[in-house]
């Protein structure tokens, strides 16, 4: 009995307009605010660094740079705030998980560009 009821809550829950993204690329998340009664959107652009679980559980994290400093920011992909995802550009990157962006700056945190 509880497992229907699990399955019937994730299939209610579960985003399906998300797009075809993978650590590289170059995204921008458009995040609900609310402020006082007022409700906005607000981007975030930035590199797709890493993905972590699957499911209802899936998270992505998100780095930019910002001022000459940088600003990750996780978002749980089948979240209600998360309002839309665009891809802007799709980078070609060897790895799954890119923390070694950390400790780039400028040129050298380029990414090639997948054909």
């Amino acid at each position: 009995m509880n497992n229907a009821l699990l399955t019937k809550y994730i299939n209610k829950n579960k985003r399906t307009d998300t797009p075809e993204i993978r650590p590289g690329d170059t995204i921008r998340v458009y995040v609900k605010i609310k402020e006082g009664d007022k409700e906005r959107l607000q981007a975030f652009e930035g590199t797709l660094i890493a993905r972590k679980n699957s499911g209802m559980g899936e998270s992505i994290t998100v780095r930019k740079m910002s001022f000459g400093h940088g600003v990750e920011r996780i978002f749980p992909l089948h979240a209600r705030v998360v309002d839309r995802i665009d891809v802007i550009r799709t980078g070609r990157v060897r790895r799954a998980k890119l923390y070694y962006l950390r400790g780039l700056r400028g040129k050298a945190a380029r990414l090639r560009e997948r054909t």
